[in-house]
């Protein structure tokens, strides 16, 4: 057996279209709203973590000492 590359299908406007739909249907439009906000809020608050994190590093760097 060689080493097969594998990438990443293609996602076009089509199959994310269907996606929603199939989304739409499972969950209803009122539970899929509630979700979204869920994940917009999610992703908020993981960035503000990345940020404080990088803001910390940065305060904490060592200095050079002096020769």
């Amino acid at each position: 057996m060689g080493a097969e590359e594998q990438t990443m299908p293609n996602v076009g406007p089509m199959e994310l279209l269907i996606i929603l739909l199939i989304m739409l249907l499972l969950f209803g439009a009122s539970r899929l709203a509630g979700l979204g906000a869920a994940a917009g809020k999610t992703i908020k608050e993981f960035r503000k973590a990345i940020r404080d994190v990088e803001e910390d590093a940065s305060e904490t760097k060592p200095s050079k000492p002096s020769a």
